[in-house]
């Protein structure tokens, strides 16, 4: 293992956010909070925004590999922390749109290697990866609708082309889970493998990738990307705003306090009358 030393542009992330720079300008991210299945924490969605700005920039990476540390992957925000507030839901949906947006337009390619449960933004992450490693066993679910918001981040941008419309709608209307294997038949990742041979696998590809003519992999990418997952920008960005209306309401505070309470959620919107203007906002 190397790790990046204190004058790398690396060195500036937090301890919950592991870097190591492999052979052939393969760098492994690993999300380090495993005794919570790495749930993140606000500064930790801070970085791993701003952590593909400096992956594309940096000369000496090739193709990167995202991980979790110990049995998960990432099981999303940390509902342990302090409610949301309107400015810290307008930061996130801020550093979320960079994120996304970096993702979509670097050339470098990105694998994911999903070693455990991967959640709401975990399998955002997963997801947006060029190519996904999952273990069989792996646990994957949307979530958003589970916690009383919509789905938004990567959900409409990406599920829709891997999976088909159909299978789209049940898995996020009902926030449904899927093993590695079933997300693996259905299209939904690139490639299954058990568990303790995922990152092996995923940093076998990377190091192919590496060593593989950069100009013509970096040119398919962006061809892809720029053809495909651009165009569905719009419905993404439909998505992201409904989603940042939901954390501000009372079904996901609801939600949270279940959480705590490790009961299930009794949520306000379906225990009053049916009213159309429950997603818009609007006024009849």
């Amino acid at each position: 293992m190397t790790t990046v030393p204190s004058d790398d542009v690396f060195a500036k992330y937090p301890a919950e956010i592991l870097v190591e720079r492999k052979p052939h300008g393969v760098l492994l991210i690993t999300l380090n909070r495993p005794e919570h299945l790495n749930a993140l924490t606000m500064p930790m969605f801070d970085a791993m925004s701003d952590i593909w700005d400096d992956v594309d920039r940096d000369p000496d990476t090739k193709v990167a590999v995202v991980t979790g540390a110990g049995r998960g992957f990432c099981t999303g925000m940390d509902v342990r922390g302090a409610d949301p507030t309107m400015d810290s839901v307008m930061a996130l949906g801020r550093s979320e749109r960079r994120r996304i947006m970096t993702l979509l337009h670097m050339d470098k390619p990105v694998i994911s290697a999903i070693n455990g449960p991967a959640i709401g933004w975990g399998l955002s992450m997963a997801l947006l990866a060029d190519i996904s490693v999952a273990a069989g066993d792996a646990v994957l679910a949307d979530g958003h609708t589970a916690v009383g918001v919509v789905a938004g981040d990567h959900s409409s941008l990406i599920w829709p082309l891997l999976v088909g419309m159909a299978k789209t709608k049940y898995y996020q209307f009902t926030s449904a889970k899927l093993t590695g294997a079933e997300a693996e038949r259905i299209g939904l990742v690139s490639l299954v493998e058990p568990r303790e041979r995922v990152l092996d696998r995923a940093l076998e590809i990377a190091t192919a990738l590496a060593l593989g003519s950069q100009q013509a992999i970096r040119g398919t990418k962006r061809s892809l990307n720029m053809g495909w997952l651009t165009n569905a920008l719009p419905q993404h960005e439909l998505s992201a705003a409904l989603e940042a209306l939901g954390f501000a309401g009372a079904d996901y505070l609801e939600a949270r306090q279940a959480f705590r309470e490790k009961r299930a959620p009794r949520f306000p919107s379906a225990h009053r009358e049916d009213r159309s203007d429950l997603v818009t906002g609007a006024s009849k």
